[in-house]
C-alpha cells in the first residue's frame, strides 16, 4: 500500500524535506505493546523500537509513540527497525493518567474524527458523552455519537434517548446502530471519508470490538458473549490498533474507559458548554466561579431554567477537575526543578572533592 492510503499527506511529506528526513523510511504507527510498536511503510509491516536518544529526551508520555503516529525510521532486519523521530501531529487526544501523579495518557494521534460509542442500555449517559466531547474538542477532532445496541429498546425510547442528546448537545450528528440488525450502518458507512482516521471512545462492553468488526467486514477483534447480569460484552480489547477499512477510511480501536479525567479542557469547555461561556461574558466579575456570586449571569440563567442543571453540573464537575490536574502538574513540575537541583548539587559536591 501506498502512504496516501493510511493517511499520508503534504504537510507531512513538507515536514520530511524541510528536516532532510529523506534518507529515513517513513511509516504510520499501527499498534503499540509496551514500549513495542508495529509501524506500517510501504515496504510491508515492521516491528519496532524507538533509539535510546530519543528515549533519553523524553519528558513525558507524550514524547513517546502513540497510535496514530507518522515517524522516521531506519530498517535494520526484513521486519524490525528503530523509530527516530516522530512527526508533528495533527491532533492528540489525551486524558489524565489513571492514578499517576500529574501525569497524561495518550489515546490517539493525527485523529480526524471521534465516534463516541454508548449503548442505550443501562450504560447510557450524557454526562460522560460531555466528557468525551470536551477530549474531542480540546484535541480539534470532529466528534461523531453512535448509540448502539438499538435492538434492546423500542423505537420510541430511542427516539427520547436522541431527543435527550439534542437537547444538550447541539449540532453533533447523532447515528442509532444495532451490531444485532445492522441498522443504522449504512448511514454510518456514508459519513467515512477516504483517507480520513477515526477512533472509537466509549466504555467497555458498549459494541466498539463488534462495531469495528462489522465496519471491516471481518472478525479483526475478538469478542466475548454477552454477560447476562449486565447486558454487556465483557471487555476484550488490552491494546490500541489502527485497521484500514475496505472503503478507505482507518479506524483505531480503544480498550475501555472507566475514568476520563480532563486534560487540558479549556477549549474543550468552552466549545462543549459554549451556552454557559456565552453567559458567563456578562458576570459582574471577571474571576466569577459561577457558584454564589452576585450579579452571575450563569447562576442566573440556571435559577430562570435557560440552563440544564445537569449540563451545569457536568461543567462545573470538569472545571474542578481541570483546575486540580493543572494544579497537580504544576506540583510536579516543581518537584522535578527541586530534584534537578539537588543531583546537580551532589554532582559539584562530588566534583569539588575530586580536586
Amino acid at each position: 500500500m501506498r502512504l496516501e492510503d493510511f493517511g499520508y499527506n503534504d504537510n507531512i511529506d513538507k515536514f520530511r524535506i524541510e528536516n532532510n528526513l529523506q534518507g529515513l523510511e517513513i511509516g504510520r504507527v499501527v499498534s503499540e505493546h509496551k514500549e513495542s510498536y508495529t509501524v506500517k511503510t510501504e515496504t510491508g509491516e515492521l516491528k519496532a523500537e524507538i533509539t535510546g536518544n530519543l528515549r533519553f529526551s523524553a519528558k513525558g508520555r507524550e514524547d513517546f509513540p502513540a497510535v496514530g503516529d507518522w515517524v522516521s525510521l531506519t530498517i535494520h532486519d526484513a521486519d524490525f527497525a528503530l523509530i527516530h523521530n516522530i512527526l508533528p501531529r495533527s491532533s492528540v487526544i489525551s486524558r489524565q493518567a489513571v492514578g499517576q501523579f500529574g501525569e497524561i495518557q495518550l489515546i490517539a494521534t493525527n485523529i480526524d474524527y471521534a465516534f463516541l460509542v454508548q449503548a442505550v442500555d443501562r450504560d447510557f449517559n450524557i454526562n460522560r458523552l460531555e466528557r468525551y466531547l470536551t477530549i474531542c474538542h480540546a484535541s480539534k477532532v470532529s466528534p461523531m455519537i453512535v448509540l448502539t445496541k438499538t435492538d434492546l429498546r423500542d423505537e420510541q425510547e430511542i427516539a427520547e434517548i436522541i431527543a435527550s442528546i439534542n437537547q444538550r448537545i447541539e449540532n453533533i450528528p447523532v447515528i442509532a446502530i444495532s451490531n444485532k440488525t445492522q441498522d443504522g450502518y449504512d448511514a454510518l458507512r456514508k459519513l467515512m471519508e477516504k483517507g480520513k482516521t477515526y477512533c472509537m471512545l466509549g466504555s467497555s462492553g458498549v459494541g466498539k470490538s463488534t462495531l469495528l468488526n462489522n465496519l471491516s467486514g471481518s472478525a479483526i477483534m475478538r469478542t466475548d458473549a454477552i454477560s447476562k447480569s449486565t447486558s454487556k460484552g465483557r471487555h476484550v480489547t488490552s491494546h490500541r490498533e489502527l485497521i484500514v477499512l475496505d472503503n478507505g477510511g482507518m479506524l483505531i480501536d480503544n480498550p475501555g474507559m472507566r475514568e476520563v479525567g480532563i486534560v487540558d479542557g479549556s477549549h474543550g469547555l468552552e466549545a462543549t458548554f459554549d451556552k454557559i461561556f456565552s453567559l458567563s461574558q456578562n458576570c459582574r466579575f471577571t474571576d466569577c466561579t459561577h457558584t454564589s456570586e452576585a450579579g452571575c449571569s450563569v447562576i442566573e440563567a440556571l435559577g430562570k431554567g435557560e440552563i440544564d442543571q445537569a449540563s451545569y453540573d457536568s461543567y462545573m464537575k470538569m472545571e474542578r477537575e481541570k483546575a486540580h490536574f493543572a494544579s497537580s502538574v504544576a506540583e510536579r513540575r516543581k518537584k522535578d526543578k527541586s530534584f534537578g537541583k539537588m543531583v546537580k548539587a551532589y554532582k559539584n559536591n562530588m566534583n569539588k572533592n575530586r580536586d
